[in-house]
C-alpha cells in the first residue's frame, strides 16, 4: 500500500540545449536513494512524481534541491507540488485559458518570488500576450498567430527567472493525467 501524499517535482533547466544532462534513471534513482517511494519520471525534462510523507513544501523542494545538486555537481532548481496543488492550479485557470488560438503556459514559482513580483517582471506585448496570477502559478498565454513577437523569452534575461519552471497547458495536463494513473 502506498505511502505519503503523492507529489510532483518540477526541475528547473535540465537536458535543455545540451546543458545539465540529468539520465531519467539517475534521477529517479537519487530521489529513491533520498527515501521517497514509488519513485517515477516523466519525459526527459525534470518532471519526478514520488510519495513523501506530509511536510512544508520548502522544506521538502530545500532537501530535494541539496541531494540532487550534490549528486549530480551542478546546482538544480526544483518546485514541488502536491497532486491536490496541480490540480487545483489545473481548475483554476482562466476561462478559455489553452484555446487552439493560443499557446499557453504554466509558470510555476519557487520561493520567495510570488505571483504578482513575477508579473510585476514579465514584459507584456499587447494584442499578443496575456498574464493571470495563480496560487504557485502563473497562467501565460500568446496569441499562435503572433507568437514570434511573444515577450515571454524576455523573461530568461530577468532576475526572476532563477524562481521559475514553465511547462506547457498541455504538459501540466498530462503530467495530472499521469498522476491520476498512479493513484
Amino acid at each position: 500500500m502506498a505511502t505519503g501524499i503523492q507529489h510532483l517535482a518540477l526541475l528547473r533547466g535540465i537536458n535543455v540545449g545540451g546543458n545539465n544532462k540529468v539520465a531519467m534513471a539517475e534521477l529517479r534513482e537519487c530521489f529513491e536513494e533520498m527515501g521517497f517511494d514509488e519513485v517515477g519520471t516523466y519525459i526527459n525534462s525534470g518532471n519526478v512524481f514520488f510519495r513523501a510523507p506530509r511536510q512544508q513544501r520548502a522544506e521538502l523542494a530545500a532537501g530535494i534541491e541539496a541531494g540532487l545538486s550534490e549528486r549530480f555537481g551542478f546546482e538544480l532548481k526544483v518546485v514541488v507540488v502536491t497532486e491536490a496543488e496541480l490540480r487545483a492550479m489545473i481548475a483554476a485557470a482562466p476561462s478559455g485559458f489553452g484555446a487552439e488560438t493560443e499557446l499557453c503556459d504554466l509558470l510555476f514559482i519557487r520561493k520567495p518570488l510570488t505571483a504578482k513580483k513575477l508579473i510585476a517582471a514579465v514584459e507584456l506585448k499587447e494584442g499578443v500576450d496575456d498574464v493571470w496570477e495563480g496560487k504557485g502559478v502563473v497562467y501565460f498565454a500568446r496569441l499562435k498567430e503572433k507568437a514570434s513577437s511573444s515577450r515571454l523569452s524576455k523573461l530568461v534575461g530577468r532576475p526572476e527567472y532563477k524562481d521559475v519552471t514553465i511547462r506547457s497547458w498541455s504538459s501540466a495536463n498530462k503530467l495530472l493525467a499521469q498522476l491520476d494513473k498512479r493513484v
